[in-house]
Protein backbone atom coordinates (compact mmCIF):
# COMPACT_ATOMS: atom_id res chain seq x y z
CA UNK A 1 0.00 0.00 0.00
CA UNK A 2 1.49 3.33 -1.15
CA UNK A 3 -0.02 5.55 1.55
CA UNK A 4 1.32 8.79 0.05
CA UNK A 5 -0.15 8.20 -3.41
CA UNK A 6 -3.37 6.95 -1.84
CA UNK A 7 -3.83 10.13 0.20
CA UNK A 8 -3.01 12.34 -2.77
CA UNK A 9 -5.46 10.49 -5.01
CA UNK A 10 -8.21 10.46 -2.36
CA UNK A 11 -7.86 14.22 -1.75
CA UNK A 12 -7.84 14.88 -5.49
CA UNK A 13 -11.01 12.87 -6.07
CA UNK A 14 -12.85 14.51 -3.15
CA UNK A 15 -11.86 17.95 -4.47
CA UNK A 16 -13.20 16.93 -7.88
CA UNK A 17 -16.50 15.90 -6.30
CA UNK A 18 -16.70 19.33 -4.65
CA UNK A 19 -16.06 20.96 -8.02
CA UNK A 20 -18.89 18.95 -9.52
CA UNK A 21 -21.16 20.28 -6.79
CA UNK A 22 -20.12 23.88 -7.45
CA UNK A 23 -20.95 23.47 -11.13
CA UNK A 24 -24.34 22.04 -10.20
CA UNK A 25 -25.05 24.88 -7.77
CA UNK A 26 -23.97 27.62 -10.18
CA UNK A 27 -25.80 26.34 -13.27
CA UNK A 28 -29.09 25.10 -11.77
CA UNK A 29 -32.41 26.97 -11.91
CA UNK A 30 -34.25 26.01 -8.71
CA UNK A 31 -33.57 27.25 -5.19
CA UNK A 32 -33.37 23.70 -3.85
CA UNK A 33 -30.08 23.40 -5.76
CA UNK A 34 -28.54 26.86 -5.94
CA UNK A 35 -29.51 27.89 -2.41
CA UNK A 36 -30.33 24.77 -0.37
CA UNK A 37 -27.62 22.53 -1.95
CA UNK A 38 -29.82 19.43 -1.86
CA UNK A 39 -27.50 17.28 -3.95
CA UNK A 40 -24.43 15.04 -3.72
CA UNK A 41 -21.64 14.38 -6.19
CA UNK A 42 -19.35 11.37 -6.16
CA UNK A 43 -17.26 8.87 -8.07
CA UNK A 44 -17.78 5.12 -8.38
CA UNK A 45 -15.69 2.28 -9.74
CA UNK A 46 -16.91 -0.01 -12.52
CA UNK A 47 -18.59 -2.29 -9.94
CA UNK A 48 -20.71 0.58 -8.65
CA UNK A 49 -18.80 0.96 -5.38
CA UNK A 50 -18.40 4.57 -4.23
CA UNK A 51 -14.73 5.57 -4.17
CA UNK A 52 -15.04 9.28 -3.33
CA UNK A 53 -17.76 11.75 -2.39
CA UNK A 54 -18.00 15.39 -1.36
CA UNK A 55 -19.51 16.55 1.93
CA UNK A 56 -23.07 17.11 0.79
CA UNK A 57 -26.23 15.21 1.85
CA UNK A 58 -25.66 12.17 4.14
CA UNK A 59 -28.84 10.46 2.93
CA UNK A 60 -27.59 10.53 -0.66
CA UNK A 61 -24.02 9.61 0.31
CA UNK A 62 -25.20 6.43 1.99
CA UNK A 63 -27.61 5.63 -0.82
CA UNK A 64 -25.16 6.11 -3.69
CA UNK A 65 -23.63 2.60 -3.86
CA UNK A 66 -27.01 0.86 -4.05
CA UNK A 67 -28.26 3.39 -6.61
CA UNK A 68 -25.39 2.79 -9.02
CA UNK A 69 -25.37 -0.99 -8.54
CA UNK A 70 -29.13 -1.09 -9.24
CA UNK A 71 -28.63 0.81 -12.49
CA UNK A 72 -25.89 -1.57 -13.59
CA UNK A 73 -28.23 -4.54 -13.12
CA UNK A 74 -30.60 -3.12 -15.74
CA UNK A 75 -28.05 -1.53 -18.04
CA UNK A 76 -25.01 -3.81 -17.91
CA UNK A 77 -21.49 -2.56 -18.55
CA UNK A 78 -21.39 -4.10 -22.02
CA UNK A 79 -24.30 -1.88 -23.14
CA UNK A 80 -22.78 1.39 -21.89
CA UNK A 81 -20.91 3.48 -24.44
CA UNK A 82 -18.64 6.50 -24.24
CA UNK A 83 -20.69 9.70 -23.92
CA UNK A 84 -23.74 7.98 -22.41
CA UNK A 85 -25.46 9.58 -19.41
CA UNK A 86 -27.84 7.37 -17.44
CA UNK A 87 -30.69 8.70 -15.33
CA UNK A 88 -33.03 7.08 -12.85
CA UNK A 89 -35.21 8.00 -9.88
CA UNK A 90 -37.26 4.84 -9.20
CA UNK A 91 -37.50 4.17 -5.45
CA UNK A 92 -38.27 0.53 -6.16
CA UNK A 93 -35.04 0.10 -8.11
CA UNK A 94 -32.66 1.04 -5.31
CA UNK A 95 -33.68 4.71 -5.24
CA UNK A 96 -34.33 6.88 -2.20
CA UNK A 97 -37.55 8.67 -3.13
CA UNK A 98 -39.17 9.93 -6.32
CA UNK A 99 -37.77 13.52 -6.33
CA UNK A 100 -34.19 12.22 -6.00
CA UNK A 101 -32.74 11.90 -9.51
CA UNK A 102 -29.46 10.06 -10.04
CA UNK A 103 -27.23 10.71 -13.07
CA UNK A 104 -24.12 8.73 -13.83
CA UNK A 105 -21.69 8.90 -16.69
CA UNK A 106 -19.07 6.30 -17.61
CA UNK A 107 -15.39 7.17 -17.44
CA UNK A 108 -13.65 5.61 -20.44
CA UNK A 109 -9.89 5.36 -20.68
CA UNK A 110 -8.44 3.85 -23.86
CA UNK A 111 -11.77 2.22 -24.67
CA UNK A 112 -12.25 0.64 -21.23
CA UNK A 113 -14.76 1.69 -18.56
CA UNK A 114 -12.89 2.50 -15.37
CA UNK A 115 -15.76 3.93 -13.33
CA UNK A 116 -18.54 6.51 -13.20
CA UNK A 117 -19.10 10.14 -12.31
CA UNK A 118 -22.29 10.38 -10.22
CA UNK A 119 -24.62 13.23 -9.27
CA UNK A 120 -27.76 12.85 -7.15
CA UNK A 121 -30.14 15.79 -6.87
CA UNK A 122 -33.60 16.55 -5.50
CA UNK A 123 -35.75 17.83 -8.39
CA UNK A 124 -38.31 20.24 -6.94
CA UNK A 125 -41.19 19.40 -9.30
CA UNK A 126 -41.77 15.80 -10.40
CA UNK A 127 -45.43 15.77 -11.39
CA UNK A 128 -47.90 13.74 -9.37
CA UNK A 129 -51.00 14.97 -7.62
CA UNK A 130 -49.37 17.87 -5.72
CA UNK A 131 -47.05 20.65 -6.92
CA UNK A 132 -43.58 20.36 -5.40
CA UNK A 133 -43.42 16.59 -5.15
CA UNK A 134 -44.56 16.02 -1.55
CA UNK A 135 -48.12 14.81 -1.48
CA UNK A 136 -48.83 14.37 2.23
CA UNK A 137 -51.96 12.33 1.47
CA UNK A 138 -50.63 9.98 -1.22
CA UNK A 139 -51.77 6.36 -0.92
CA UNK A 140 -49.80 4.89 -3.85
CA UNK A 141 -46.52 5.58 -5.63
CA UNK A 142 -48.29 6.73 -8.79
CA UNK A 143 -49.56 9.85 -6.99
CA UNK A 144 -46.02 10.92 -6.09
CA UNK A 145 -44.70 11.80 -9.53
CA UNK A 146 -43.05 10.32 -12.60
CA UNK A 147 -40.93 7.21 -11.96
CA UNK A 148 -38.02 6.82 -14.33
CA UNK A 149 -36.27 3.44 -14.55
CA UNK A 150 -32.60 3.48 -15.61
CA UNK A 151 -32.57 5.10 -19.06
CA UNK A 152 -30.01 6.83 -21.23
CA UNK A 153 -30.83 10.53 -21.29
CA UNK A 154 -27.78 10.96 -23.54
CA UNK A 155 -26.43 8.36 -25.98
CA UNK A 156 -22.86 8.65 -27.25
CA UNK A 157 -22.84 12.31 -26.25
CA UNK A 158 -26.14 13.18 -27.95
CA UNK A 159 -29.46 13.97 -26.26
CA UNK A 160 -32.00 11.17 -26.30
CA UNK A 161 -34.81 13.45 -27.41
CA UNK A 162 -37.60 10.96 -26.71
CA UNK A 163 -36.55 10.71 -23.05
CA UNK A 164 -36.35 14.50 -22.72
CA UNK A 165 -39.84 14.91 -24.16
CA UNK A 166 -41.23 12.34 -21.74
CA UNK A 167 -39.58 13.94 -18.71
CA UNK A 168 -40.64 17.50 -19.49
CA UNK A 169 -44.21 16.62 -20.53
CA UNK A 170 -44.99 15.25 -17.07
CA UNK A 171 -44.06 18.22 -14.87
CA UNK A 172 -45.58 21.62 -14.17
CA UNK A 173 -42.36 23.60 -14.62
CA UNK A 174 -40.61 22.21 -17.72
CA UNK A 175 -38.29 25.23 -18.14
CA UNK A 176 -36.93 25.00 -14.59
CA UNK A 177 -36.71 21.21 -14.75
CA UNK A 178 -34.80 21.45 -18.00
CA UNK A 179 -32.26 23.75 -16.37
CA UNK A 180 -31.85 21.54 -13.30
CA UNK A 181 -31.44 18.37 -15.35
CA UNK A 182 -28.84 20.13 -17.50
CA UNK A 183 -27.01 21.19 -14.33
CA UNK A 184 -26.85 17.58 -13.13
CA UNK A 185 -25.52 16.51 -16.52
CA UNK A 186 -22.92 19.30 -16.38
CA UNK A 187 -21.75 17.96 -13.03
CA UNK A 188 -21.15 14.42 -14.32
CA UNK A 189 -19.60 15.79 -17.52
CA UNK A 190 -17.02 17.62 -15.41
CA UNK A 191 -16.43 14.56 -13.24
CA UNK A 192 -15.88 12.34 -16.29
CA UNK A 193 -13.55 14.83 -17.98
CA UNK A 194 -11.37 15.52 -14.96
CA UNK A 195 -11.23 11.91 -13.82
CA UNK A 196 -10.14 10.86 -17.30
CA UNK A 197 -7.23 13.29 -17.00
CA UNK A 198 -6.32 11.80 -13.61
CA UNK A 199 -6.27 8.31 -15.13
CA UNK A 200 -3.99 9.52 -17.90
CA UNK A 201 -1.65 11.10 -15.34
CA UNK A 202 -1.27 8.09 -13.05
CA UNK A 203 -2.16 5.20 -15.34
CA UNK A 204 -5.04 2.76 -15.18
CA UNK A 205 -3.32 0.05 -13.20
CA UNK A 206 -1.89 2.43 -10.62
CA UNK A 207 -5.28 4.01 -9.92
CA UNK A 208 -7.07 0.64 -9.90
CA UNK A 209 -4.57 -0.67 -7.35
CA UNK A 210 -4.68 2.52 -5.28
CA UNK A 211 -8.49 2.60 -5.18
CA UNK A 212 -8.58 -1.00 -3.97
CA UNK A 213 -6.11 -0.02 -1.24
CA UNK A 214 -8.23 3.02 -0.37
CA UNK A 215 -11.40 0.95 0.09
CA UNK A 216 -9.50 -1.55 2.22
CA UNK A 217 -7.95 1.25 4.27
CA UNK A 218 -11.38 2.76 5.00
CA UNK A 219 -12.74 -0.65 5.95
CA UNK A 220 -9.86 -1.33 8.34
CA UNK A 221 -10.22 2.05 10.01
CA UNK A 222 -13.98 1.60 10.41
CA UNK A 223 -13.50 -1.87 11.91
CA UNK A 224 -10.97 -0.46 14.35
CA UNK A 225 -13.52 2.15 15.43
CA UNK A 226 -16.21 -0.49 15.90
CA UNK A 227 -13.88 -2.79 17.83
CA UNK A 228 -13.50 -0.05 20.46
CA UNK A 229 -17.27 -0.11 21.14
CA UNK A 230 -18.41 -2.58 23.82
CA UNK A 231 -19.98 -5.70 22.33
CA UNK A 232 -23.68 -6.14 22.97
CA UNK A 233 -27.23 -5.79 21.70
CA UNK A 234 -28.61 -2.27 21.98
CA UNK A 235 -32.37 -1.72 21.48
CA UNK A 236 -34.41 1.45 20.99
CA UNK A 237 -37.86 2.38 19.66
CA UNK A 238 -39.15 5.69 18.35
CA UNK A 239 -42.46 6.58 16.73
CA UNK A 240 -43.64 8.51 13.69
CA UNK A 241 -46.79 10.36 14.70
CA UNK A 242 -49.05 9.59 11.72
CA UNK A 243 -49.03 8.83 8.01
CA UNK A 244 -51.37 11.63 6.91
CA UNK A 245 -54.21 9.19 6.31
CA UNK A 246 -54.94 7.73 9.75
CA UNK A 247 -54.37 10.57 12.27
CA UNK A 248 -54.75 8.36 15.34
CA UNK A 249 -52.17 5.71 14.49
CA UNK A 250 -48.48 5.92 15.33
CA UNK A 251 -45.77 3.89 13.61
CA UNK A 252 -42.88 2.26 15.42
CA UNK A 253 -39.29 2.37 14.24
CA UNK A 254 -37.78 -0.51 16.17
CA UNK A 255 -34.02 -0.87 16.20
CA UNK A 256 -31.65 -3.46 17.64
CA UNK A 257 -28.00 -2.72 17.08
CA UNK A 258 -25.90 -5.89 17.33
CA UNK A 259 -22.26 -5.03 17.88
CA UNK A 260 -19.59 -7.74 17.87
CA UNK A 261 -15.93 -7.13 17.24
CA UNK A 262 -15.42 -5.09 14.10
CA UNK A 263 -18.92 -5.69 12.74
CA UNK A 264 -22.25 -4.04 13.40
CA UNK A 265 -25.73 -5.21 12.39
CA UNK A 266 -28.72 -2.87 12.45
CA UNK A 267 -31.88 -4.97 12.74
CA UNK A 268 -35.26 -3.28 12.19
CA UNK A 269 -37.37 -6.32 13.13
CA UNK A 270 -40.49 -5.30 15.04
CA UNK A 271 -40.98 -2.05 13.11
CA UNK A 272 -44.57 -1.29 12.10
CA UNK A 273 -46.07 -2.70 8.90
CA UNK A 274 -45.89 -0.26 6.02
CA UNK A 275 -48.28 2.66 6.23
CA UNK A 276 -51.09 3.60 3.87
CA UNK A 277 -49.64 7.11 3.67
CA UNK A 278 -46.29 8.36 2.33
CA UNK A 279 -44.01 7.91 5.38
CA UNK A 280 -42.55 4.56 4.25
CA UNK A 281 -38.81 4.17 3.70
CA UNK A 282 -37.28 2.12 0.92
CA UNK A 283 -34.51 -0.38 1.56
CA UNK A 284 -32.06 2.18 0.19
CA UNK A 285 -33.22 4.69 2.81
CA UNK A 286 -33.03 2.18 5.67
CA UNK A 287 -29.52 1.20 4.60
CA UNK A 288 -28.39 4.80 4.13
CA UNK A 289 -29.77 5.73 7.58
CA UNK A 290 -27.72 2.98 9.23
CA UNK A 291 -24.58 4.21 7.45
CA UNK A 292 -25.40 7.78 8.43
CA UNK A 293 -25.76 6.90 12.12
CA UNK A 294 -22.52 4.93 12.24
CA UNK A 295 -20.60 7.70 10.46
CA UNK A 296 -21.83 10.17 13.09
CA UNK A 297 -20.43 7.97 15.87
CA UNK A 298 -17.02 7.26 14.35
CA UNK A 299 -13.90 9.14 13.31
CA UNK A 300 -14.88 11.77 10.71
CA UNK A 301 -11.45 11.55 9.07
CA UNK A 302 -12.17 8.03 7.74
CA UNK A 303 -12.47 8.37 3.93
CA UNK A 304 -16.13 8.19 2.88
CA UNK A 305 -16.40 5.34 0.42
CA UNK A 306 -17.92 1.88 0.09
CA UNK A 307 -15.06 0.42 2.11
CA UNK A 308 -16.18 2.05 5.34
CA UNK A 309 -19.67 0.63 4.79
CA UNK A 310 -18.49 -2.99 4.55
CA UNK A 311 -18.62 -3.70 8.33
CA UNK A 312 -22.23 -2.41 8.53
CA UNK A 313 -25.09 -4.78 7.72
CA UNK A 314 -28.80 -4.00 7.65
CA UNK A 315 -31.77 -6.31 8.23
CA UNK A 316 -35.04 -4.66 7.19
CA UNK A 317 -38.16 -6.86 6.96
CA UNK A 318 -40.04 -6.30 3.68
CA UNK A 319 -43.48 -4.76 3.89
CA UNK A 320 -42.60 -2.58 6.87
CA UNK A 321 -42.19 1.13 7.37
CA UNK A 322 -38.43 0.65 6.85
CA UNK A 323 -38.61 -1.50 3.69
CA UNK A 324 -41.74 -0.67 1.74
CA UNK A 325 -43.29 -2.97 -0.86
CA UNK A 326 -44.58 -1.70 -4.21
CA UNK A 327 -46.85 0.18 -4.86
CA UNK A 328 -47.14 1.93 -1.48
CA UNK A 329 -46.17 5.63 -1.29
CA UNK A 330 -42.74 6.54 0.06
CA UNK A 331 -41.83 10.19 -0.60
CA UNK A 332 -41.56 11.04 3.12
CA UNK A 333 -39.37 8.08 3.93
CA UNK A 334 -36.18 9.74 2.72
CA UNK A 335 -36.75 13.10 4.39
CA UNK A 336 -38.75 12.33 7.53
CA UNK A 337 -38.34 8.64 8.37
CA UNK A 338 -34.61 8.59 7.63
CA UNK A 339 -33.67 11.05 10.42
CA UNK A 340 -35.99 9.22 12.83
CA UNK A 341 -34.15 5.97 12.03
CA UNK A 342 -30.80 7.67 12.62
CA UNK A 343 -32.10 9.07 15.91
CA UNK A 344 -33.28 5.63 17.02
CA UNK A 345 -29.84 4.14 16.29
CA UNK A 346 -28.12 6.96 18.20
CA UNK A 347 -30.57 6.43 21.07
CA UNK A 348 -29.76 2.73 21.08
CA UNK A 349 -26.03 3.43 21.21
CA UNK A 350 -26.21 6.21 23.81
CA UNK A 351 -25.33 3.84 26.67
CA UNK A 352 -22.34 2.41 24.84
CA UNK A 353 -21.11 5.72 23.41
CA UNK A 354 -22.41 8.56 25.63
CA UNK A 355 -19.78 10.99 24.30
CA UNK A 356 -20.60 10.33 20.64
CA UNK A 357 -24.39 10.42 20.64
CA UNK A 358 -26.99 13.10 21.28
CA UNK A 359 -30.57 13.51 22.39
CA UNK A 360 -33.25 13.60 19.68
CA UNK A 361 -33.06 16.36 17.11
CA UNK A 362 -36.04 17.98 15.40
CA UNK A 363 -35.83 15.23 12.73
CA UNK A 364 -37.85 16.97 10.02
CA UNK A 365 -37.14 19.14 7.01
CA UNK A 366 -40.61 20.71 7.32
CA UNK A 367 -41.07 20.03 3.55
CA UNK A 368 -43.43 22.89 2.79
CA UNK A 369 -44.04 22.66 -0.96
CA UNK A 370 -46.17 24.88 -3.13
CA UNK A 371 -46.99 25.91 -6.67
CA UNK A 372 -49.33 28.02 -8.71
CA UNK A 373 -49.65 30.42 -11.61
CA UNK A 374 -47.96 33.76 -11.00
CA UNK A 375 -50.44 36.57 -11.51
CA UNK A 376 -47.97 38.94 -13.20
CA UNK A 377 -46.44 36.51 -15.71
CA UNK A 378 -48.95 33.69 -16.11
CA UNK A 379 -46.09 31.24 -15.63
CA UNK A 380 -46.39 28.22 -13.34
CA UNK A 381 -44.00 28.13 -10.40
CA UNK A 382 -43.22 25.36 -7.93
CA UNK A 383 -40.97 25.20 -4.91
CA UNK A 384 -39.68 22.61 -2.48
CA UNK A 385 -38.90 24.59 0.66
CA UNK A 386 -37.04 22.99 3.55
CA UNK A 387 -36.50 24.44 7.00
CA UNK A 388 -34.06 23.87 9.86
CA UNK A 389 -34.52 22.50 13.39
CA UNK A 390 -32.79 22.27 16.76
CA UNK A 391 -30.39 19.40 17.42
CA UNK A 392 -30.16 17.42 20.62
CA UNK A 393 -27.92 18.23 23.55
CA UNK A 394 -24.74 16.17 24.00
CA UNK A 395 -22.68 15.06 26.97
CA UNK A 396 -20.30 17.98 26.44
CA UNK A 397 -22.24 20.73 24.62
CA UNK A 398 -25.63 22.24 23.84
CA UNK A 399 -27.43 21.19 20.69
CA UNK A 400 -27.05 23.30 17.56
CA UNK A 401 -29.73 25.93 16.92
CA UNK A 402 -31.54 26.14 13.60
CA UNK A 403 -29.62 23.67 11.40
CA UNK A 404 -30.83 21.16 8.84
CA UNK A 405 -31.90 17.73 10.03
CA UNK A 406 -29.24 15.05 10.38
CA UNK A 407 -29.67 13.55 6.91
CA UNK A 408 -29.72 16.75 4.90
CA UNK A 409 -26.73 19.06 5.45
CA UNK A 410 -28.65 21.67 3.44
CA UNK A 411 -29.16 25.42 3.82
CA UNK A 412 -32.41 27.35 4.07
CA UNK A 413 -33.28 29.76 1.27
CA UNK A 414 -32.45 33.38 2.19
CA UNK A 415 -35.44 35.67 2.70
CA UNK A 416 -34.36 37.98 -0.13
CA UNK A 417 -34.16 35.12 -2.64
CA UNK A 418 -37.40 33.60 -1.42
CA UNK A 419 -39.33 36.84 -1.87
CA UNK A 420 -37.74 37.51 -5.26
CA UNK A 421 -38.51 34.09 -6.69
CA UNK A 422 -41.94 33.39 -5.18
CA UNK A 423 -45.08 35.43 -4.35
CA UNK A 424 -44.66 35.40 -0.57
CA UNK A 425 -43.60 38.09 1.87
CA UNK A 426 -41.59 36.79 4.84
CA UNK A 427 -42.94 38.79 7.76
CA UNK A 428 -40.76 37.22 10.45
CA UNK A 429 -38.04 34.61 10.87
CA UNK A 430 -36.89 34.16 14.46
CA UNK A 431 -35.68 31.54 16.92
CA UNK A 432 -38.28 30.12 19.30
CA UNK A 433 -37.99 30.75 23.02
CA UNK A 434 -38.11 27.63 25.25
CA UNK A 435 -37.91 25.28 22.25
CA UNK A 436 -34.70 23.53 23.34
CA UNK A 437 -35.16 20.75 25.88
CA UNK A 438 -33.83 21.66 29.32
CA UNK A 439 -30.75 19.81 30.50
CA UNK A 440 -27.22 20.11 31.75
CA UNK A 441 -26.69 20.76 28.06
CA UNK A 442 -29.70 22.40 26.44
CA UNK A 443 -31.25 21.17 23.22
CA UNK A 444 -30.99 23.44 20.20
CA UNK A 445 -33.95 25.64 19.32
CA UNK A 446 -36.02 25.72 16.16
CA UNK A 447 -37.55 28.86 14.71
CA UNK A 448 -40.77 30.36 13.36
CA UNK A 449 -41.19 31.57 9.79
CA UNK A 450 -44.30 33.62 9.03
CA UNK A 451 -45.31 34.29 5.42
CA UNK A 452 -47.97 36.44 3.74
CA UNK A 453 -49.44 35.17 0.45
CA UNK A 454 -49.15 37.75 -2.37
CA UNK A 455 -50.64 35.66 -5.20
CA UNK A 456 -54.28 35.09 -6.05
CA UNK A 457 -53.78 31.48 -4.97
CA UNK A 458 -50.93 29.19 -4.00
CA UNK A 459 -51.49 25.44 -3.75
CA UNK A 460 -49.61 24.15 -0.71
CA UNK A 461 -48.77 20.68 0.62
CA UNK A 462 -46.57 19.50 3.44
CA UNK A 463 -44.76 16.48 4.83
CA UNK A 464 -43.40 17.15 8.29
CA UNK A 465 -43.41 15.66 11.80
CA UNK A 466 -42.98 16.37 15.52
CA UNK A 467 -46.35 18.08 15.88
CA UNK A 468 -47.43 15.47 18.45
CA UNK A 469 -44.35 13.57 19.69
CA UNK A 470 -41.66 15.84 21.08
CA UNK A 471 -37.93 15.11 20.61
CA UNK A 472 -36.78 13.01 23.54
CA UNK A 473 -34.00 13.86 25.98
CA UNK A 474 -31.20 11.70 27.35
CA UNK A 475 -29.80 11.13 30.86
CA UNK A 476 -32.50 13.21 32.53
CA UNK A 477 -32.74 15.87 29.83
CA UNK A 478 -36.20 17.21 28.96
CA UNK A 479 -38.10 17.03 25.70
CA UNK A 480 -37.56 19.58 22.95
CA UNK A 481 -40.26 21.88 21.62
CA UNK A 482 -42.90 20.72 19.15
CA UNK A 483 -43.32 21.96 15.62
CA UNK A 484 -46.53 23.35 14.13
CA UNK A 485 -48.05 24.64 10.91
CA UNK A 486 -50.69 27.32 11.32
CA UNK A 487 -52.74 29.42 8.92
CA UNK A 488 -54.45 32.76 9.45
CA UNK A 489 -57.02 33.39 6.76
CA UNK A 490 -57.39 36.91 5.43
CA UNK A 491 -59.73 39.02 7.58
CA UNK A 492 -59.42 36.77 10.64
CA UNK A 493 -57.43 37.25 13.83
CA UNK A 494 -57.11 33.63 14.93
CA UNK A 495 -54.58 31.00 13.84
CA UNK A 496 -55.74 27.52 12.90
CA UNK A 497 -54.09 24.19 12.21
CA UNK A 498 -54.53 22.67 8.76
CA UNK A 499 -56.92 20.19 10.31
CA UNK A 500 -59.08 23.00 11.71
CA UNK A 501 -58.90 25.32 8.70
CA UNK A 502 -59.23 22.78 5.87
CA UNK A 503 -60.63 19.65 7.53
CA UNK A 504 -57.45 17.68 6.94
CA UNK A 505 -56.80 14.39 8.74
CA UNK A 506 -53.37 15.47 9.98
CA UNK A 507 -51.83 18.77 11.03
CA UNK A 508 -48.42 17.75 9.70
CA UNK A 509 -49.21 15.93 6.44
CA UNK A 510 -51.69 17.29 3.93
CA UNK A 511 -52.05 18.07 0.23
CA UNK A 512 -53.40 20.73 -2.13
CA UNK A 513 -54.52 23.38 0.33
CA UNK A 514 -55.45 26.61 -1.47
CA UNK A 515 -53.81 29.57 0.28
CA UNK A 516 -55.40 32.79 -0.97
CA UNK A 517 -54.14 36.36 -1.29
CA UNK A 518 -53.78 37.89 2.18
CA UNK A 519 -53.66 34.56 4.01
CA UNK A 520 -50.71 33.95 6.32
CA UNK A 521 -48.83 30.71 6.99
CA UNK A 522 -46.71 30.17 10.09
CA UNK A 523 -44.14 27.34 10.11
CA UNK A 524 -42.80 26.41 13.55
CA UNK A 525 -39.87 24.00 13.54
CA UNK A 526 -39.15 21.69 16.50
CA UNK A 527 -36.22 21.97 18.90
CA UNK A 528 -33.90 19.29 20.21
CA UNK A 529 -34.03 17.27 23.41
CA UNK A 530 -31.84 18.14 26.40
CA UNK A 531 -28.97 16.09 27.77
CA UNK A 532 -28.40 15.53 31.48
CA UNK A 533 -30.07 16.80 34.65
CA UNK A 534 -31.13 20.46 34.21
CA UNK A 535 -30.10 21.19 37.82
CA UNK A 536 -26.49 20.61 36.78
CA UNK A 537 -26.48 23.36 34.15
CA UNK A 538 -24.13 26.20 35.03
CA UNK A 539 -25.72 29.43 36.28
CA UNK A 540 -23.70 31.38 33.72
CA UNK A 541 -25.13 29.30 30.84
CA UNK A 542 -28.70 29.78 32.08
CA UNK A 543 -28.17 33.51 32.52
CA UNK A 544 -26.85 33.79 28.96
CA UNK A 545 -29.81 31.78 27.62
CA UNK A 546 -32.22 34.19 29.29
CA UNK A 547 -30.28 37.22 28.03
CA UNK A 548 -30.27 35.90 24.46
CA UNK A 549 -33.95 34.91 24.52
CA UNK A 550 -33.43 31.15 24.16
CA UNK A 551 -35.01 30.52 27.58
CA UNK A 552 -37.76 32.58 29.24
CA UNK A 553 -37.51 33.76 32.83
CA UNK A 554 -40.36 31.40 33.74
CA UNK A 555 -38.66 28.35 32.26
CA UNK A 556 -35.36 29.31 33.86
CA UNK A 557 -37.12 29.27 37.20
CA UNK A 558 -39.06 26.06 36.50
CA UNK A 559 -36.31 23.86 35.06
CA UNK A 560 -33.12 25.40 36.40
CA UNK A 561 -34.16 27.11 39.65
CA UNK A 562 -32.72 30.35 38.31
CA UNK A 563 -34.18 33.74 39.15
CA UNK A 564 -33.51 36.30 36.44
CA UNK A 565 -32.76 39.83 37.66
Amino acid sequence: MDIVTMNILESTMVSLCREMGIVLMKTSYSTIFNEALDFTCGLADMNGDMIAVADYCPAQIGGMPLLVKSCLKEIPIREIEEGDVILHNDPYRGGLHTPEHTFFKPIFVEGEIMGFAVAIGHIAEVGGMAPGGFCGEATEIFQEGLRVPPVKIKKRGQDNIEVWKLLLANVRTPRVNYGDLRALIAAVDLGEKQMTNIYRKYGKEKIRETVEDLLLYSERRMRAELEAIPDGIYPFTDYVESDGIDPDRKYAINVEVHKRGGDIIVDYAGSSPQAAGPINATLGVATSAAYNAVLHMTDPSIPRNSGCFRPIRVMAPPGTIVNVDFPAPEVGGNTETHPRIVGAILGAMSKALPDRTMAAEGATHCNFVFGGVEADTGEFFACYDLEAVGWGGRSFADGNDGVDSINGNCRITPVEVYETRFPWRIESLAFNTDAGGAGKFRGGVGYTKQMLCLNDQIICSQMTDRHLFAPWGLEGGKEGGLGATLVQKAGRDDWQTMREAYNKASTSRYSNVAIKYGDRVRLVTPGGGGYGDPSERSREAVAEDVREGYVSAGSARKFYGYEAN
